[in-house]
């Protein structure tokens, strides 16, 4: 399973990647909007440090107007992939964007019937949002679920990103599933390296590694 670190903080991004773990980063208009400079250059110096896949999303309503934005945005570089919402006129815009090798990911899902759709019009990736299936009452990890069956059963190559994670038991259960990807804000990535008996572990080895040296 790959891990993807949804921000758009470059220092978040440098620290994550540090530690050799992280495979891509997904951003959006709300993210990008919290952060300082110009937004180009700033997903250029994110795929310069993660040098995998960068979703950047299209902002316009139509599908020939976000098809011209794609264009535009995967030239910043190889590893830009194009953020486009789960609506007719995105699905469109997905057809041709794949008919040109344009790496798509295909955002706000929240049902399996959206995601064969998506699958079918040849997106690359697609992220259904569970956080916010979660918020409404629904087990947002049961859509996860649906969609590997159905992609199994038709050998889809679109890979499933579990996205709008929430804490670390939603990674737990996209990796148990079998999800090609889940992408997380930076909380949740330092709250998975943490663990209260670790931290325990490492203070007694110290202090039994003390006794050593003392002698």
């Amino acid at each position: 399973m790959k891990l993807f670190l949804d921000t758009a903080n470059i220092e978040q991004i440098r620290e994550v990647a540090a530690l050799g773990i992280l495979d891509g980063v997904t951003t959006n208009p709300t993210l990008m909007s919290k952060e300082k400079g110009n937004y180009r250059e700033s997903l250029k110096e994110i795929c310069d440090i993660v040098r995998g896949p960068v979703s950047a999303e299209v902002v316009a309503e139509g599908s020939e107007e976000m098809v011209l934005q794609a264009r535009d945005l995967a030239k910043i570089s190889e590893h830009i992939v194009i953020k486009i919402p789960l609506i007719a006129e995105g699905l469109k815009a997905v057809r041709v964007l794949s008919a040109e090798d344009v790496k798509t990911n295909v955002t706000l899902c929240f049902s399996a019937n959206q995601g064969i759709l998506a699958a079918k019009a040849g997106a690359t990736y697609l992220s259904p949002f569970i956080g916010r299936i979660d918020d409404v009452g629904q087990p947002g990890m049961d859509l996860i679920a649906d969609l590997i069956e159905i992609f199994e059963n038709y050998a889809f190559a679109t890979q499933i990103i579990v996205a709008s994670v929430r804490h670390p038991l939603h990674v737990l259960e996209a990796a148990r599933l079998g999800a090609d990807v889940v992408t997380v804000p930076h909380k949740v990535m330092m709250q998975m390296l943490k663990h209260p008996l670790t931290d325990v572990g490492i203070e007694k080895f110290n202090e039994d590694w003390k006794k050593v040296i003392s002698r």
